[in-house]
């Protein structure tokens, strides 16, 4: 029998939205799984430069660096790419959106960059990198990474950290800043006219540099995604495409991570969520809860998350057998 972790980042609504979003679900697998618990542990941000659910990632796989994430080495090794003895940043092309009063980096989700597109983009951008001494490699469309050389110590934040925000409070400061800024306005001018950028879309006018890492940096476990963004692939063995092979999971200690909520919470599209919810209640809660009182799982282990916080629910057949314990998913709240 198998331990199974399941990371859903952004199952937990914010809190002003909670208590109508969770009387609005009719999610009995989930009910029983949080109401029907042998433990329970709730945390709050950890670092102020990722989100709770990035900080805990960090720490699962043994990626930590002075408490913030740093994936980039391993995500490099997920793409075939080696990091050499070399520090590396992980590079996204972003869409930088003037607001009223501040500028803000939109979801990477929403770009969509096909293959072609994300290749393009990176040629057009690689021999400025090239030029300063900060080689650019390509991961996927939107996963590239720099090598971060004297740089290594620019701490920005993660992507999603900064969805929404205002850009100025994120600005990474110091010396090695200003020739990273120097290198970001270089690429947007040579993105300005680029032909990916003259096709009517969401113009990709920048780029997010994060998750530096040394080398040595190593993953620990296993670790299977679904609907997860480019960095995430490259830390995951199998990608899925849905949960028709979540079977392959019982047998073995695992952890999922499902990312399928992000976008919706980050705008804070709170319909979408629950549709998207409750898809998730028959795809994956459902057949989990099933797996779990028919013996196919030891114990299961579920973590989510929000922008301010964490949640961690360990539940096991046993658990499930206390029928006193009333399913409920005021745990959401």
């Amino acid at each position: 029998m198998s331990q199974i972790t399941l990371v859903v980042p952004f199952l937990l609504p914010l809190p002003e939205f909670a208590p109508d979003l969770v009387r609005a679900l009719q999610a009995p697998a989930l009910s029983a799984l949080l109401g029907r618990t042998s433990n329970a542990a709730r945390s709050g941000q950890q670092h102020p430069n990722a989100l709770p659910h990035e900080s805990w990632l960090a720490r699962e796989l043994g990626l930590a660096q002075d408490g913030r994430p740093a994936f980039a080495a391993a995500a490099m090794r997920g793409f075939g790419l080696d990091p050499a003895d070399d520090a590396w940043f992980i590079v996204n092309p972003a869409h930088v959106q003037i607001a009223r009063s501040h500028l803000m980096l939109g979801d990477l989700r929403q770009l969509g960059l096909r293959e072609d597109e994300g290749r393009a983009l990176f040629e057009a951008a690689r021999p400025l990198c090239d030029e300063i001494g900060h080689p650019l490699l390509y991961g996927d469309a939107g996963t590239w990474f720099l090598r971060a050389g004297d740089w290594v110590d620019v701490d920005p934040a993660t992507p999603d950290t900064v969805v929404g925000m205002d850009l100025t409070d994120f600005v990474p400061r110091g010396q090695a800043a200003l020739a990273f800024r120097k290198l970001q306005n270089e690429v947007q001018m040579a993105w300005h006219t680029h032909p990916v950028n003259a096709a009517g879309r969401v113009p990709v006018n920048s780029f997010w540099l994060w998750g530096a890492s040394r080398a040595s940096a190593r993953k620990n476990g296993q670790l299977a995604a679904v609907s997860a963004p480019g960095w995430i692939s490259g830390l995951s063995d199998p990608i899925w495409d849905g949960f028709d092979r979540l079977d392959t999971l019982y047998g073995n200690d695992a952890t999922l991570i499902v990312g399928s909520l992000a976008e919706a919470a980050l705008a804070a599209d709170w319909g979408t969520w629950l549709l998207q919810v409750q898809e998730l209640e028959q795809q994956l809660f459902a057949p989990l809860l099933g797996a779990l009182t028919q013996g196919r799982i030891k114990s299961l282990r579920i973590v989510a998350s929000s922008r301010e916080g964490l949640a961690e629910f360990t539940t096991t057949a046993m658990a499930q057998r206390k029928f006193w314990r009333r399913p409920t998913l005021e745990a959401l709240t």
